[in-house]
């Protein structure tokens, strides 16, 4: 976590960035929605290839999600974050739509999640423009 106590806490950010402490809680809950929606995805039958399908695309997105983490903090590269974030947050999108056919509550419950990466996605592109 070098990157963590080095690299960021010297960038310039907005005046609206949250407090460092406050993102441990709310990885928490957004993960708790995240198994509650992929739960509810799962209670349906799981051979069913649609269902399958659903989950596949998951594991996509929380790959994209980790990837994020890696890039912008590990690599410490705020612009090729940005692209990646805005692929994680269609994935998002359509893992929303897709699971609407399957069960709408799995849906509703990933929007907390959805506002929280757009959220960061104009932080991230805030924190790029301000100390490229």
């Amino acid at each position: 976590m070098g990157s963590l106590n080095n690299w960021y806490p010297n960038l310039i950010k907005p005046a609206y960035t949250p407090p460092e402490y406050l993102f441990g809680p709310v990885w928490i809950v957004l993960y708790t929605l995240m198994g509650i929606s992929l739960y509810l995805v799962l209670l349906k039958d799981d051979k069913d290839p649609k269902v399958r399908f659903g989950v596949i695309l998951y594991f996509v997105h929380l790959a994209l999600n980790s990837i994020w983490t890696f890039i912008f903090f590990g690599l410490q590269q705020p612009l090729f974050a940005l692209y990646e974030i805005a692929a994680l947050f269609i994935v998002i999108v359509f893992l929303m739509i897709y699971y609407l056919r399957i069960d709408a509550r799995a849906t509703f419950i990933l929007i907390p999640y959805l506002l929280w990466v757009s959220f960061a996605a104009y932080l991230n592109y805030q924190i790029w423009k301000l100390n490229m």
